[in-house]
């Protein structure tokens, strides 16, 4: 057997080890660790265990309030000795730098612990939650009194809290919209007090307090929330349907597609010239079918097969085996359609569409995340302490009138480069999500379609990607020319550069956050940098540009060594991309 067809053979034994998985799951551990027995000497990451920089936070210590006395109690502790706190998640998804604290100066409040239910109101279609409860959490104990979130994420790993300090949301045009804040109607958040106040207060605002629109997305720097009441709907029926095309006309069909179904979305697959349409409606309730979603790639996977997907990716990258990449692509692709991506009609068998269901059995899922042991025998497929993906993720929305231009500017970079987007094709392709106008201050600004990249990360920064110079022009394309809005748990740096700007109320967001934190005390160097309050968040060195840490201006920061040279677009020409080159002179 030639090597090359050695590895061809490899990704088809992977992608087809990707339906074979085991039942329990080690979940990700806790991203908090302390090197002391009382939670002192504190260190923080993400569930994928590294920030956009490779740096690691640190923090003088946790605390793990219960109960909103106990958070207002740790919020005073650290605004009383001038501490800077942030709040950690119990997972902490996020992948910016959005958890970190000042040092070793500074304070985690973790809500891992914030995570019962509070009261659920039947009459009113109302559900008051701690802010550590998960999506998971909310959509199960809705179902028990027949009630219903419309609209989420489809990670159910998620802390309620979380997605609304980021602004997290699944794909819907339709009555509020997709974005979970907007089903919010009262908040309790903790802020920081003056001395004759106790260093803390609870601050309570309902839907006509114009304050709420700051704290639906607040990126964690106004306070703590403690509780969260969102407005459910009585439960209800889906339908869906996958439809796989040609993306020929992808661009004229994505705004319109949207409009006509609900709960619509697209997986776009660009260098297969393909796209699967998810015809996603209500039903009535009396319609027959108790379908099932459990999505593939959220399900435990095991430790060995990941890491023979990853040893697979790892030696395309470095033979720049873009052919072993396009094959591995349209297996799993295949795989996927051919399974419904994890539908099934009646919780164990798929039998064809359409497949009907219950509200809180289709919207999300995450069984990775299930776990009666810890023997990491089977994982989530990102978990860092084993040998799995390790990827970049650039999320935009683009205002739905622009998108036809951004789709086709994508379709001319195919064009040019047929192979080019076969790695991201490996992590599911292109996510097209739609998400609705929003009141909040730092929410989307227009009905937009939220597009959601995702592909190979080197485990050495210095090392560049096959085809880095499509990706990272698509990125300036989404984020410069076509205005896109960044997703604040997603993105490298380069995504937030002057991002502030492009929302309209920023200002007022601004005003309430000195209103509310006048001290700054639940900010950081990487907020402020966010919110255009301070420089910094481009960082310009050797290889910058590679991890997206800048936007190259000269080789340097590329990776000449390597043969990849700072060069402008081929389609967007006012792009910056490190392309490679046989020499530095072509």
């Amino acid at each position: 057997m030639s090597r090359k067809a050695f590895f061809r053979s490899i990704v088809s034994f992977s992608s087809f080890l990707l339906f074979t998985r085991l039942v329990l799951s080690t979940p990700p551990e806790d991203p908090v660790k302390c090197s002391s027995p009382k939670n002192t000497s504190c260190t923080i990451t993400n569930s994928y265990g590294v920030f956009p920089d490779r740096t690691t936070c640190s923090a003088s210590q946790v605390l793990y309030p219960t109960s909103e006395q106990e958070l207002v109690s740790a919020t005073a502790f650290a605004a009383k000795n001038g501490m800077k706190m942030k709040v950690a998640t119990r997972y902490s998804h996020s992948i910016p730098k959005l958890v970190c604290p000042d040092g070793q100066n500074g304070l985690l409040i973790s809500t891992k612990y914030l995570n019962q239910i509070v009261k659920v109101d039947v009459e009113e279609r109302k559900m008051v939650v701690q802010s550590g409860v998960t999506l998971k959490q909310l959509i199960n104990e809705a179902a028990k009194v027949g009630l219903a979130l419309p609209y989420g994420p489809y990670w159910w790993g998620l802390t309620i809290g979380g997605l609304m300090g980021t602004g997290a949301h699944g794909s819907s045009l339709w009555g509020r919209g997709s974005s979970v804040h907007d089903h919010v109607v009262e908040v309790r958040v903790v802020v920081s007090a003056s001395p004759e106040n106790g260093f803390a207060k609870v601050l309570v605002l309902k839907e006509e307090d114009e304050d709420l629109n700051a704290v639906k997305v607040s990126l964690g720097v106004l306070g703590v929330l403690s509780q969260i009441t969102l407005k459910l709907e009585p439960m209800f029926k889906r339908s869906i349907t996958y439809l796989a095309k040609k993306d020929w006309d992808l661009g004229d069909q994505v705004g319109s597609f949207g409009h006509n179904h609900e709960f619509a979305d697209i997986t776009w697959y660009p260098s297969q010239h393909k796209a699967v349409y998810r015809v996603d409606d209500r039903v009535p309730i009396n319609v027959s079918g108790n379908g099932l979603y459990d999505f593939i790639p959220f399900r435990p996977t095991a430790s060995l097969e990941l890491a023979l997907i990853r040893t697979t990716e790892d030696v395309q990258e470095s033979t720049n085996d873009a052919n072993g990449k396009c094959l591995g692509a349209k297996t799993t692709m295949d795989a996927l359609i051919n399974s419904a991506f994890g539908l099934t009609n009646n919780g164990i068998i798929f039998t064809g569409y359409p497949v009907i269901g219950f509200q809180n059995r289709l919207q999300a899922s995450g069984t990775c995340l299930d776990s009666l042991m810890d023997a990491k025998i089977t994982a989530c497929a990102w978990d860092s302490r084993v040998k799995g993906e390790f990827f970049h993720q650039t999320t935009f929305s683009i205002a739905l009138p622009s998108a036809k231009g951004f789709i086709e500017d994508v379709q001319k970079l195919v064009q040019l480069e047929p192979k080019a987007l076969c790695g991201v094709e490996l992590y599911n392709g292109i996510l097209m999500r739609y998400v609705k106008t929003s009141s909040a201050y730092l929410g989307k600004q227009d009905d937009a379609i939220d597009f959601d990249i995702t592909y190979y990360r080197s485990k050495d920064p210095t090392n560049p990607r096959l085809y880095e110079d499509i990706i990272e022009e698509i990125e300036q394309l989404g984020i410069f020319k076509y205005g896109g809005f960044p997703h604040w748990g997603k993105n490298r740096n380069l995504a937030f550069d002057k991002a502030i700007r492009k929302y309209k109320n920023a200002d007022k967001f601004l005003e309430v956050k000195e209103r509310f934190d006048p001290q700054g005390l639940f900010s950081s160097e990487w907020t402020d940098q966010v919110l255009g309050l301070k420089e910094g968040l481009m960082i310009e060195k050797d290889g910058c540009a590679l991890e997206g840490l800048c936007i190259c201006s000269q080789d340097s920061h590329c990776a000449p060594s390597e043969g990849y040279f700072c060069r402008p677009g081929r389609v967007y020409k006012e792009a910056r991309v490190c392309t490679r080159v046989k020499s530095k002179t072509v």
